[in-house]
């Protein structure tokens, strides 16, 4: 990752800000915020993700005592999985009741910290708690999830009471949702496709379930299974398999389950969006299990 290389550090080291100007002017260095630059190869170099990493990071390194980087930018900081969440302002609570604002590059909320805070490389940062609160309170519920289903593989067992007891805007839609999440889920594709189960009506999958044979030799280990009807679920994440190998591969590891009396549903990202399709092919596979001759699973 880039490092920004802030203003009194590079005086120190003996630079002047006439050189820091010209720099600027030449593109050596791009100016994130008043004293903070960041070489402009690297800066080009990053995807959104890094680049607001980096933002964030500046930001909080000017911060009060009283204040923390918060909401979007403090999930980016902790490292939690983000999808589709704007990332064009570094997030900011205040630690007070009032003065909230928002600007081009700046949201800074109003609102107490209540001591939920951590320090990551020294920044000020909302605890991993509280960050999936606040996010539960604003973004939309795919957000959310995807982001608190990443807290919790990063941090399992991570609670949540403290940052759902205050009352705050948003905070019924955010326990709904801080009741749903589930660590298991490996990726945000996994975590949208638990949405989707959840809203077409289709029971509560086990997550990550390994198969064995009936002499307990290692089968695979599923994204998603129905134990009751013999069922496995699996969302291919992948655009496309990068070698004939990877197909072949994962066609043996299919036909070995079905060769244990499983049906396998798969689906795709394009599908997570179009989910009635996944649930017609669910609905096909329980049909050839209910007609199928009775067998032990």
């Amino acid at each position: 990752m880039a490092e920004p290389l802030f203003r009194r550090d590079a005086l120190a080291a003996g630079r002047t800000d006439a050189e820091l100007r010209r720099a600027v002017r030449r593109g050596d260095l791009a100016r994130l915020t008043p004293g903070v630059y960041l070489d402009n190869e690297g800066l080009r170099h990053l995807d959104d993700v890094g680049r607001h990493t980096i933002y964030a990071r500046a930001a909080g390194a000017k911060l009060g005592p009283a204040a923390a980087i918060s909401h979007i930018s403090a999930a980016v900081l902790h490292g939690f999985d983000v999808w589709r969440t704007d990332l064009g302002q570094v997030h900011v609570t205040n630690g007070r009741d009032a003065g909230g604002y928002r600007s081009e590059t700046r949201d800074v909320h109003a609102g107490r910290l209540d001591g939920d805070v951590v320090e990551l490389d020294g920044v000020r940062v909302t605890s991993p708690a509280r960050t999936v609160v606040d996010l539960a309170r604003t973004v939309s519920e795919d957000e959310a999830v995807v982001i608190g289903d990443s807290a919790l593989r990063r941090y399992p067992g991570l609670c949540f009471d403290g940052p759902l007891d205050v009352p705050r805007t948003g905070i019924a839609a955010a326990r709904r949702v801080v009741g749903f999440l589930d660590g298991h889920s490996e990726s945000p594709g996994e975590s949208l496709s638990r949405l989707r189960l959840r809203d077409s009506g289709i029971p509560d999958p086990d997550l990550q379930r390994t198969i064995r044979t009936p002499g307990g030799v290692f089968v695979a280990r599923v994204d998603f299974f129905w134990e009751q009807w013999g069922i496995i679920g699996e969302f291919d994440g992948m655009v496309k398999y990068e070698e004939v190998g990877d197909v072949r591969a994962e066609k043996r590891r299919e036909d070995a389950l079905r060769d244990l009396g499983f049906e396998v549903v798969r689906w795709t990202w394009p599908e997570l969006f179009r989910f009635e399709t996944v649930v017609a092919r669910f609905g096909r596979a329980l049909r050839r299990i209910r007609s199928a001759p009775s067998q032990t699973l």
